[in-house]
């Protein structure tokens, strides 16, 4: 079971679900470790607000939803939790992310999830042409146009979810 060194790398499992979605898309390799969303941007040659993050909320004993936001901006957790109709609901936890994405935080991605999830979308992931999401690995993007991510999820729900900034 060894592996060459020039042996082409499989496709991260987002990429592999967005193929099978017929969905275009790139896959992207950082050479390094990303540890801001600035420097993830900036090594893709984004904008941090076409940085989609991918984040999973606990509504409950085995209820999760995963919201999609932008760049740095945050989930505004009173309307969160209107539009889920749960009083209290919390950020999953690492353990909790892997189990219910199969992917580590810092990668998740709202594709090749092992069961479908409400997911929601922030309005703001909507106004780039162009954004980048998790592949299901560390340190590699998927580059894909928003309106195909919205065209793939078709059960998604659009919405203003992140905190009035600026």
């Amino acid at each position: 079971m060894s592996h060459g060194s020039d042996a082409q790398p499989q496709a991260p499992p987002v990429a592999q679900a967005l193929t099978a979605l017929n969905v275009p898309h790139q896959v992207f390799r950082h050479t390094g470790v990303v540890t801001s969303l600035e420097q993830a941007a900036g090594e893709r040659g984004q904008r941090p607000s076409q940085v989609v993050r991918s984040i999973l909320f606990r509504l409950g004993a085995d209820r999760f939803a995963m919201v999609l936001v932008a760049g740095p901006d945050q989930v505004d957790w009173k309307t969160l939790r209107q539009v889920v109709g749960q009083s209290r609901l919390t950020m999953a936890s690492a353990d909790e992310v892997l189990a219910i994405t199969g992917y580590p935080i810092g990668a998740v991605s709202p594709f090749g999830l092992p069961a479908p999830l409400p997911i929601y979308i922030d309005r703001s992931v909507l106004a780039e042409a162009e954004i980048s999401i998790g592949s299901g690995w560390r340190n590699i993007a998927v580059i894909l146009r928003a309106a195909d991510l919205l065209h793939a999820l078709p059960g998604a729900v659009i919405g203003d979810f992140r905190t009035a900034t600026g």
